[in-house]
């Protein structure tokens, strides 16, 4: 389990390496900041739409084999996005990045469930998903402080070494771990959409913000440079806190109130950002701590997400769980797509106060959503 989490923290750190140094690679590469988000979302884009047909073709593999062909494609992508200069070209290989993460994601989680008896399968799930939490208290914000001290370039470089040694630790410690056979049973069938869409709309509300997290800090708050890193480390403290309350809500039975409460979370986030954008508070500390507790908040409404969904469907549908986790890894991915074009617009037209308007929407959406199918249950 723990070389999977460290599987999860590469990929975690490197889905959003350059997040903080957004502006800066913008005006390198001569576009715009709201253009240079949707790098990101290349990534997630692709990964939503290659995630269920690589599950499938790679569910009958063996999942270690299936993360290190991952792990090998994502050093060598990173090391291209690291030389090129060209835009266009950064795009179509982050795309590929994303692909390699859509395959890498749900042979994680199907392997980590293969190794825990059922009734431990949320929190084992959550500290493979910890992987992501480190992420942000280490990998992105290194990634941020490395890239300020260089180039955005070297954000990349990063990248690439931490999938290096995650590549490393899963060829030497990582027991094989085959695919279930047929006879363990459970299907996939349209009743698992709910959870999907509770997945889909979860990373819609957050990453609204989060993709957008340089341009955020800098209106709201007149943070630049490294001191997005100390924010970033605070997303990671949020997510520690998501996971381990989700993990712990799933095995006990606790899930459809957990999700509630983490949409609610994001609401009330979003409109703490909404209150540092227009400047309500004095400047300096006054205005740290309450962005500050912002990013915290919806970090761990975010992250407490994911483990009772991805426990339910693999309750669901055992024999099923590549797909099902595959499906739940495009939902993120196309929420993050959904933010990430929603936030790049916002930007555009109305500007960067108006952003917690898409956060507040797409979680005041997700919250009706989910308590209707709760009440139906």
């Amino acid at each position: 389990m723990l070389v999977l989490t460290l599987s999860s923290f590469a990929f975690g750190s490197g889905a959003l390496i350059f997040s903080g140094l957004l502006e800066f690679m913008a005006a390198d590469l001569g576009v715009s900041a709201g253009a240079a988000g949707q790098i990101q979302t290349t990534y997630v884009l692709t990964a939503a739409l290659a995630g269920p047909p690589l599950a499938m073709l790679a569910g009958r593999f063996d999942r270690k084999k299936v993360l290190l062909v991952a792990l090998t494609l994502t050093i060598v992508l990173n090391l291209v996005c690291m030389a090129t200069s060209s835009f266009s070209q950064l795009l179509v290989f982050r795309a590929m990045i994303g692909a390699c993460a859509a395959l890498a994601g749900p042979a994680s989680s199907a392997a980590v469930s293969g190794l825990v008896p059922p009734e431990m399968r949320g929190r084992a799930l959550a500290m493979v998903g910890g992987g992501m939490t480190i992420a942000f208290v280490l990998g992105i914000p290194m990634g941020t402080i490395i890239g300020s001290i260089f180039t955005w370039r070297a954000a990349f470089a990063m990248a690439a070494g931490l999938a290096a040694v995650a590549f490393v630790a899963i060829a030497l410690i990582l027991p094989s771990v085959k695919p279930p056979p047929p006879a363990m049973g459970g299907r996939l069938t349209w009743n698992a959409t709910p959870l999907f869409l509770a997945t889909f709309l979860a990373f819609a509300a957050n990453m609204s913000m989060n993709i957008y997290i340089a341009p955020v800090l800098r209106v709201g708050s007149d943070i630049t440079g490294q001191g997005v890193a100390a924010f970033q480390l605070l997303i990671g403290v949020g997510s520690f806190l998501g996971l381990s309350l989700g993990g712990r809500a799933a095995d006990k039975g606790w899930g459809g109130l957990s999700i509630t409460l983490a949409y609610s979370g994001l609401i009330l986030a979003a409109a703490l950002h909404w209150i540092v954008l227009h400047h309500w508070l004095s400047p300096g500390w006054p205005t740290w701590i309450l962005v500050g507790l912002a990013y915290v908040v919806m970090a761990t409404a975010l992250f407490s997400v994911m483990p009772v969904v991805q426990t339910r469907l693999m309750a669901r549908a055992p024999n099923a769980a590549p797909l099902a986790l595959a499906l739940n890894g495009s939902s993120a991915s196309m929420g993050q797509a959904l933010a990430g074009a929603t936030g790049g617009a916002v930007l555009a037209t109305v500007g960067t106060p108006s952003l917690p308007l898409a956060t507040i929407t797409y979680a005041g959406i997700a919250l009706l959503i989910w308590r209707l199918w709760e009440a139906k249950r």
